[in-house]
């Protein structure tokens, strides 16, 4: 599928239509990356992101493959390292750690990855990486050593997001991490859409279509939901109808 990723996204914000992603982790086994592969494209995911903090036995590229061979939508590589850094993906989440202060995950990731990046010929989506406590620690916290949002400072993240913008980030991604025991509260959301135009991406923690309408509603242009389906099989068709409802109200 050949598309213009910024604009991809730009205009579901503009036109204020709103978008599932599926976050892939190429840790996950591969019949479980082929049936939820599957369970994306007849349920009408919009797009798929691939990778984690972590990779300990996955394969980026072979995943990618596997998740071709039955999604037609757009894949965007969501790479913890330049590991994951793979070709055949319609573009690269280039995420810069906004939140924390630790310069590997501000401009010393990218540096490694740049050349490639450019080997692969992905389309870059300069992405402000937020990340908020969901009640308990995760990968990305401790991979990345910082230190989480706290969930009740909308105001941090949302000067945090206004900065990312000015810095000529093009997204926003609000992540409460895998696992968390909460997702990103709605106030949060919508304190950080209304400070900033770009979209806003909201994930980690979101287990019910209720916790993704709310999201959605707060301002978030996408929705990510990934370790919640592996505990709910008929989580994703529920997202995915609440989803076309509110793209025909809003």
């Amino acid at each position: 599928m050949t598309i213009k990723p910024i604009a991809f996204l730009e205009d579901a914000n503009y036109t204020n239509r709103k978008l599932l992603a599926v976050l892939f982790d190429p840790d996950d086994a591969e019949d479980r990356i082929a049936s939820l592969s599957e369970t994306c494209e007849t349920c009408g995911a919009d797009m798929v992101l691939l990778g984690g903090s972590l990779l300990t036995r996955g394969n980026t590229k072979n995943c990618l493959d596997l998740i071709r061979k039955s999604y037609s939508g757009p894949i965007f590589l969501f790479p913890g390292d330049e590991i994951q850094v793979v070709p055949g993906a319609d573009g690269i989440l280039l995420l810069s750690l906004i939140s924390g202060r630790n310069a590997e995950y501000l401009i010393g990731k990218h540096v490694l990855a740049a050349p490639l990046i450019r080997q692969a010929g992905l389309p870059c989506l300069p992405t402000g990486y937020m990340l908020i406590d969901g009640g308990r620690s995760t990968t990305a916290h401790y991979i990345s050593q910082t230190m989480p949002i706290p969930a009740d400072k909308a105001e941090i993240a949302a000067v945090t997001a206004l900065a990312g913008v000015q810095l000529g980030m093009k997204l926003i991604y609000l992540d409460a991490g895998s696992g968390a025991l909460q997702a990103v509260d709605a106030s949060m959301i919508r304190a950080v859409s209304e400070a900033v135009e770009c979209p806003v991406i909201a994930g980690g923690g979101i287990r019910s279509e209720e916790a993704a309408a709310s999201a959605w509603q707060a301002g978030a242009t996408v929705v990510v939901v990934g370790n919640g389906l592996m505990q709910d099989g008929t989580l994703l068709e529920r997202i995915c109808t609440i989803k076309s409802t509110l793209n025909k109200t809003l």
